[in-house]
């Protein structure tokens, strides 16, 4: 069982920038505007030697009950009743303030051991403002610097303990155990099968399409902060998740508005990270608010999607609450028609986050099109395929010599891309390689997913002859 730690505090002391410097990667948001994180956001940390799981979380705030600081709140108390140890983070530079104290009683409450951690402690003139803490009454504070690296040596200290009674726990429980072998010891074990690979899974949409309410009905818990408000979800926050014994990596993302539209630095760092999230993923679930008026705009993510390779499903989202369904359907389809013809034939499903139907019926289509986004044809066929489609429908010849496509292969999968090589192929016109492209889709049945062309001149590197 790994050992967790969950980070609390006050709005902008700095945990985001500590959770980061935890985890050796510029992961979660950071900006001076207090309650830039929402959500909270659990990341692998390590510290020397030391391996172990760490929550960043929203500010914690006195606020109205019902309202969004209080949602986010009621997310940083849970993540402190998850976790084995709460470090309390005030800011060194301001001294604890009447909010801190009035805070470390709330978190007293939670019954959890805790460490205060004075952050922004990059110089000696803060040394009075540390000694303050003493009055919470938690024990030493930790002067350290989560921006600079500084007093990783006290985290570390505080750490340690906690691996080594988790090790110890683990060790007793393997000997009282007089059957248990580790399997890599056993020379009789032979091992499970090669597992799946962790498919990797991305939701996006505009703001207020139901993103969070779709993730939160996936992993069956609130694990995300939804509500009324539009742009909810700053960060992209990944969870793992199973579906019919499938390993999901599963992440939420920030609303994406047009580029026009975004104007506030921190709405275009939450874009940034949701662009981040569709790179990493292997398909993308692009949400539409069907019971909104559904524009051009709605759709054009899906060809932000396939510009960056991605298997794509399109999910229409809050469907219980659409009037004429047909007239919808119909809507959307003339408008994928019209603007995404590269992907064209992706699959549309229908779904009601909050009831929960349609959530199978999406996530099938997931798994078939990361099954047509791995495919791959071998050289045989695909020439077969090849000199058919050349014969049926030649090249142009733009100059009096005719473009000759000698052979192709499969450069790669993820998304399928294939190299093709003959003379003049820099002259192919566009409209003649969408003619492959979509003979291609065809024939491997390839509907919905992003194909890649890559037009290389020269002989044919594969005849031997040559």
């Amino acid at each position: 069982m790994t050992v967790t730690i969950a980070i609390l505090g006050r709005p902008n002391v700095g945990k985001s920038t500590l959770f980061n410097r935890l985890i050796g990667q510029k992961i979660a948001l950071v900006d001076d505007q207090p309650g830039v994180t929402r959500d909270r956001r659990l990341g692998a940390a390590h510290l020397g030697d030391l391996d172990f799981d760490v929550f960043d979380t929203a500010g914690l705030d006195d606020a109205k009950k019902g309202s969004l600081e209080a949602r986010m709140s009621e997310q940083a108390e849970e993540a402190a009743r998850l976790a084995d140890h709460i470090f309390f983070v005030i800011d060194a530079r301001a001294g604890v303030t009447p909010i801190d104290e009035k805070f470390a009683e709330r978190i007293r409450k939670l019954g959890k051991p805790v460490t205060v951690l004075a952050n922004k402690a990059e110089t000696r003139a803060v040394a009075n403002s540390v000694g303050e803490a003493f009055r919470l009454g938690f024990g030493q504070p930790l002067p350290i610097s989560g921006e600079h690296g500084e007093g990783m040596e006290h985290i570390y200290d505080v750490v340690r303990p906690y691996i080594d009674a988790d090790a110890e726990r683990t060790k007793i429980e393997e000997e009282e155990d007089e059957d248990f072998v580790p399997a890599a010891y056993d020379p009789e074990y032979e091992g499970p099968d090669q597992p799946e690979r962790k498919l990797r899974l991305a939701i996006i949409g505009q703001p207020n399409a139901g993103k969070s309410t779709l993730v939160n009905t996936m992993l069956g818990e609130d694990r995300m902060l939804t509500g009324p408000e539009a742009g909810i979800t700053r960060d992209s926050i990944s969870s793992d998740w199973k579906w019919k014994d499938r390993e999901i990596k599963l992440w939420d993302t920030a609303g994406i508005r047009r580029k026009g539209k975004v104007k506030e630095k921190l709405e275009k760092l939450s874009v940034t990270d949701a662009m981040r999230a569709i790179r990493y993923a292997d398909c993308v679930v692009v949400l539409v608010d069907a019971a909104a008026h559904i524009e051009k705009q709605d759709l054009t993510l899906c060809d932000l999607v396939a510009r960056e390779g991605r298997s794509i499903v399109l999910a229409l989202s809050k469907w219980d609450l659409v009037e004429d369904k047909q007239a919808a359907m119909a809507k959307v389809n003339d408008i994928m028609e019209d603007i995404l013809p590269e992907v064209r034939g992706l699959p549309i499903v229908t779904l009601s986050a909050k009831q929960g139907r349609g959530l199978d019926k999406m996530m099938q289509a997931v798994i078939d099109m990361d099954k047509k986004w791995n495919q791959r044809i071998s050289t045989s066929k695909l020439n077969r395929w090849l000199e058919a489609a050349v014969r049926k429908n030649p090249p142009p010849a733009p100059t009096g010599r005719r473009i000759k496509i000698r052979y192709g292969t499969q450069a790669s999968a993820r998304p399928p891309t294939f190299a093709l090589f003959g003379n003049q192929l820099d002259k192919l016109p566009k409209t003649y390689v969408r003619y492959l492209m979509n003979g291609l889709r065809e024939e491997l049945k390839l509907d919905g997913v992003p194909i890649r062309f890559s037009l290389r001149g020269g002989d044919n590197p594969y005849d031997k002859g040559k």
